[in-house]
């Protein structure tokens, strides 16, 4: 764990190198065709890319690298690619096998350049344990802290495809930890990295970690 925690503060210094918003992405597509591709994507995501359902999350300002990731283990689950982790999900995995390689770079900028959603906490009474998990971790389980990889506003890293989190529904996210605990979602690559700190949190780690993320901004 102690390797793993030196190799995700190391990389979580590339975090500067680009962040959601900037002129130029990191994925080679173009925001205006993704914006003509994405008129399925706004049923559930919203006509800005913030949903009104806190179990869909908001992918307005999400960076470009982890949106185009995410597209592809989604269709990996229907159309099998080697080297890819598929993440299945009924509606995203059907919408996605219809996705080519320039579609999804495409929609990934475009979802990018929109303004992120800012949201309260969702949960006060749960702040000061969700704010200590997320910037130190909890040394008694041995959890890794958040800030190591997704920043101290939740920005993310893009240059890691690690994901922005700051305004996003506190449901969403529990519901993912709880998959990467369980182990139903596998998309954090050979390292295991989330898959290993899920399995650390408590179901009230989780609530409350996700309470905090919800109010980043």
């Amino acid at each position: 764990m102690k390797i793993k925690l030196a190799t995700l503060i190391a990389t979580a210094s590339l975090a500067l190198v680009a962040t959601p918003g900037q002129a130029e992405s990191l994925v080679d597509g173009t925001a205006e065709d993704g914006k003509a591709k994405a008129l399925t994507c706004t049923a559930c995501h919203g006509a800005e890319g913030n949903s009104a359902n806190a179990l869909w999350p908001n992918i307005a300002g999400q960076n470009a690298p982890y949106l185009q990731a995410q597209l592809h283990a989604f269709r990996a689950s229907m159309v099998p690619a080697e080297g890819v982790a598929p993440r299945n999900d009924p509606l995203m995995s059907s919408q996605a096998m219809l996705l080519s390689d320039a579609d999804i770079a495409n929609l990934a900028v475009y979802f990018e350049s929109l303004p992120a959603a800012a949201q309260a906490v969702a949960d006060a009474s749960l702040v000061d344990r969700g704010e200590a998990i997320y910037r130190g971790g909890d040394p008694e389980s041995g959890t890794a802290a958040c800030i190591a990889c997704h920043g101290p506003t939740g920005r993310g890293n893009p240059a890691a495809k690690y994901p922005a989190l700051q305004g996003q529904h506190a449901a969403y996210t529990a519901k993912q930890l709880n998959d990467y605990a369980a182990g139903t979602r596998q998309t954090d690559g050979k390292t295991n990295i989330m898959r290993d700190i899920a399995a650390r949190l408590s179901k009230e780690d989780i609530e409350a970690l996700s309470s905090y993320v919800q109010g980043l901004r």
